[in-house]
């Protein structure tokens, strides 16, 4: 069989190479094709770079991302990597090299609508795709929201809310012991439920080499398949454990001379690290972050004078106080990706058991089965062990007690009747959590599956679509304790009597279900006993869903309920006061009208018809709304698999959309029917039957060649390259810079391309003066020029200091999309840092025409400081002829631009 890229029916890549790692490299070349404006959408997310193309709506996230030091983090991983696992990391690095010649290689329409450019991706880039995917799974917000509800309403009220809360990311999964289906082999089913997104969160993909051949969901952006697989003698899938493993720690922090410290445990201060960073915002002003660390962690929210806001701590405390956040990939530099290959590699269940204990972030519950009667069940990832006080609420840095001590054993568990049934509820993980989702979901599919004795692999969609509603019982049991009501809400009390709780799109009863729910919430939401509760937070914007009332009460509606007291609110007037409220709107319609589809999608110019839903939040299909506040689903099945041990090719699974992000491919939501109806696509694992893409050739580096004199990674802006000029070869581009009506005051307007050349050939002659050519990931930026400036005209108008150097710096557009906020400010500090990287330079000079007001400008913005205005007389030489000009001398010295931070 020849190496390459096939695909079948449905476009689903299956990739084959003679290695692991050119496999990788196939992975993220194929990925890149498929899904360039999506992994471009990730690298930004993972750098905290998004509000750079995205606009105003990324910059909390952006924020939050340069406060967590995600991708200072994801290197820290990568260099640990490199150093106790060589080979992982070069299979990253493979698969960056991969995403990289996709890119360049074409596929990517979205770029050219929009005049982006797509930047480069780093071997780390992976690794912080994952982190920036998993920050929020824990929940950590959740201890935000306890200390806010314990403020207000006392200690009672720390497990008032407990739910699967509006964050956190759940799923399905069952597993099957031989004796339990009709092959005598084990199957493994499920869903992962997340926040559904176009193109979607997961990647169906089939890796082959000599070593392996996997056919599993993949995270674009992440080389491999970690989460759902199959290598046809073993197959694996998770659930969210609902583990606790992340901590807030309230600090107190002071500035000093120094910087900033951080009071201890040992009643000592400390310091921080602390530096700025600045995030850059289309169409708008770029935003300064302060961004500090202490021992404990990066402090995401806050600083030394405290939470913008209202903060409860302060008050209690009479101390300002900031919050900083602990995880253990920032502890140990450890993500959990040496377990990658290995699972790929894996043969039996014993290899997935071994491959886990590698396993970091996040905490998955993971069933396996293998051909050989091999079943798992067990908890995998890493919880550090600490102070309960730790996983509950905010706990404070100055106090001893709340430090890390080790990390948690992870639980195992056994079939109960040849069954296991995971989706997040109490089971195994119980001990390293505090919340988890409630068990109306596990006990569904618990009861379906032994209502027969034997299943198939196409019997499982009918367990996919279940969507009976047992958390409707408390609200059911409340209507049906209502008496004296009108006739419309009688009659209407009387209809949900009689429903049969199913929540179906076409069904009528379910809406008025709904309609009632959402009713209650709203009452209960507006009561004054909970009225403290909807002050703003102080807390990062990106955090406050989380701190919501309304989806708060929404999602524990069922223990508000049930609750013995709730601080006095008469919850039986609330539901009859909802009822007579929904009786007298009159409702129409069905639950499919209006519970629709509301994915992200990252090119929200492309048109999208949304369709009506089957399933709610605590359904098996659980396609999750926010009662009381929308009945739009934003979150549900990322994806439905079904994996057959006894031959892998009766395998079936979806996507909610399809296998390319491109839009108008016809694969780009050509599943989606099928998602919706239930079905599921075949899995082909045989090339024979599959069809050969045509190759597609990377287009080659022209400047691969050329090393680099300077090399400069700017965050949130990208790699700066500088290169020696080629005369002949740069021509093109650099006469199509200096032909522009911009560039007039260069003095080349009108040249042919071959003048050009020749000029800059002339150039290379000189030891003098020099001329290179900028990269800003890889694609041309600017034209530098340097030179001694007493063998220039420069020369002989000012006094020329030993160290002085000569800068001339043209800039390229920044593309089709417009001017692009730091490109400039960007690109002159790297030819600045340059210019000045030797020990002899001390001092730059600029020279532009006067009638250059904003290139005056932009040097005087960088710290430039304005010479005396002089006339440079003309040159008339061999091949060049310069004609004098009336110049506007600036200086910049190596104190201003490379000053000591000493605060980093």
């Amino acid at each position: 069989m020849i190496n390459g890229t096939y695909r079948d029916a449905w476009g689903i890549p299956h990739l084959r190479a003679d290695s692991a790692r050119e496999l990788a490299r196939a992975q993220g070349r194929v990925t890149a094709r498929d899904r360039a404006w999506q992994l471009e959408v990730e690298r930004h997310r993972a750098q905290g770079t998004s509000a750079s193309f995205l606009g105003a709506q990324a910059l909390a996230w952006d924020v939050f991302v340069r406060r967590a030091r995600l991708d200072d983090t994801a290197r820290r991983c990568f260099a640990a990597l490199e150093g106790q696992d060589p080979e992982t990391a070069d299979w990253l690095r493979a698969y960056a090299d991969g995403v990289n010649e996709g890119v360049a290689g074409g596929g990517a329409p979205e770029f050219a609508r929009t005049g982006l450019t797509p930047g480069r991706w780093e071997p780390w880039t992976p690794l912080g795709v994952w982190l920036s995917t998993h920050i929020l799974f824990a929940g950590f917000p959740a201890k935000l929201w306890r200390e806010q509800a314990v403020h207000h309403l006392g200690p009672e009220a720390v497990g008032l809310f407990a739910t699967d809360g509006p964050g956190t990311s759940g799923s399905n999964g069952w597993l099957l012991a031989g004796e339990r289906t009709t092959t005598g082999h084990a199957l493994i089913a499920g869903d992962p439920h997340r926040f559904i997104e176009d193109p979607g969160v997961y990647q169906q993909i089939h890796l082959s080499c000599p070593e392996f051949d996997v056919v599993g969901l993949a995270v674009p952006g992440v080389p491999g398949i970690a989460h759902f697989g199959h290598t046809g003698t073993v197959a694996w899938a998770i659930t969210n454990a609902m583990a606790d493993y992340q901590d807030l720690y309230r600090e107190r922090l002071r500035r000093t001379g120094a910087g900033v410290e951080a009071l201890g445990p040992d009643g000592i201060w400390r310091r921080a690290h602390r530096h700025t960073e600045t995030v850059h915002v289309a169409g708008e002003e770029p935003v300064e972050v302060e961004v500090i660390e202490t021992e404990r962690g990066p402090v995401i929210a806050g600083g030394p004078e405290g939470l913008d806001g209202h903060d409860p701590a302060a008050d209690l405390l009479g101390t300002p106080t900031a919050l900083a956040l602990r995880h253990p990939p920032r502890v140990t530099g450890d993500l959990g990706f040496s377990a990658l290959l290995p699972l790929l590699r894996a043969r039996r269940v014993a290899d997935v058991d071994r491959a886990l204990d590698a396993w970091a972030e996040p905490v998955n519950v993971v069933q396996a089965a293998d051909t050989e009667g091999g079943l798992l069940h067990r908890v995998a990832g890493s919880v550090p062990v600490r102070a309960e006080a730790n996983r509950v609420r905010l706990v404070p840095a100055w106090e001893p007690g709340h430090e890390w001590r080790g990390r948690h054993g992870t639980p195992r568990a056994g079939l109960t009747d040849g069954i296991a049934v995971m989706a997040n509820q109490r089971g195994p993980a119980t001990p390293l959590g505090v919340e988890f989702a409630p068990p109306h979901r596990a006990d569904r599919i618990t009861a379906l599956l032994r209502e027969r004795g034997q299943w198939s692999a196409g019997d499982m969609p009918a367990i996919h679509m279940d969507t009976h509603l047992a958390s409707a019982g408390p609200l059911i049991q409340y209507l049906a304790a209502l008496d004296g009501l009108p006739p419309g809400a009688a009659a209407l009390r009387d209809r949900l009597l009689a429903w049969d709780r199913r929540m179906d799109a076409a069904g009528a009863d379910a809406a008025a279900y709904a309609a009632v729910r959402g009713a209650v919430v709203r009452r209960l939401a507006a009561h004054p006993a909970f009225a403290a509760l909807t002050e703003p937070p102080a807390y990062p914007e990106v955090l406050l869903p989380w701190l919501a009332l309304l989806p708060r009460i929404g999602f524990a509606l069922e223990h508000l309920l049930t609750a013995e007291d709730l601080y006095g609110i008469d919850r039986p007037a609330a539901v009859r006061a909802a009822v007579e409220e929904v009786a007298a709107a009159e409702p129409a319609g069905t639950w499919g009208d209006r519970h629709r589809l509301a994915p992200w999608r990252a090119l929200p110019t492309t048109s999208y018809d949304a369709p009506g839903l089957s399933g709610d939040h605590d359904c098996v299909l659980c396609t999750s709304a926010v009662p009381g506040l929308t009945d739009l689903s934003a979150r549900g099945p990322a994806a439905r698999y079904v994996w057959d041990l006894a031959r892998r090719e009766d395998s079936r699974w979806v996507v909610p959309f399809g296998a390319s992000g491109v839009p108008g491919s016809p694969h780009h939501h050509d599943q989606l029917p099928l998602w919706l109806a239930g079905d599921l696509v075949p899995v082909v694992t045989d090339f024979d039957l599959l069809t050969k893409e045509p190759e597609v050739s990377p287009t080659p580096d022209p400047y691969a060649t050329r090393e680099a004199v300077h090399e400069q990674v700017i965050d949130g802006f990208g790699t700066v390259r500088v290169l020696p000029l080629d005369p002949h070869a740069d021509a093109g581009t650099v006469h199509a810079w200096v032909s522009e009506e911009r560039a007039v005051f260069w003095g080349m307007t009108g040249l042919t391309r071959d003048q050009v050349a020749e000029i800059y050939a002339h150039m290379d002659t000189l030891d003098t003066h020099h001329a290179f050519l900028l990269l800003k990931d890889g694609a041309p930026a600017g034209l530098l020029q340097t030179y001694e400036p007493e063998a220039d005209r420069v020369g002989e108008c000012y006094d020329v200091r030993p160290g002085d150097i000569g800068l001339h710096l043209l800039l390229a557009p920044a593309g089709p999309g417009g001017a692009r906020t730091g490109w400039s400010s960007h690109l002159l500090t790297v030819a600045s840092a340059y210019a000045l990287r030797g020990p002899d330079r001390r001092r730059i000079v600029v020279d532009p025409d006067v009638r250059n007001e904003k290139a005056i400008a932009r040097f005087l913005r960088q710290g430039f400081e304005a010479g005396e205005a002089v006339v440079l007389p003309e040159i008339d030489i061999p091949d060049v002829y310069l004609p004098a000009k009336r110049a506007q001398l600036a200086f910049l010295t190596r104190a201003v631009a490379c000053p000591d931070d000493g605060d980093s």
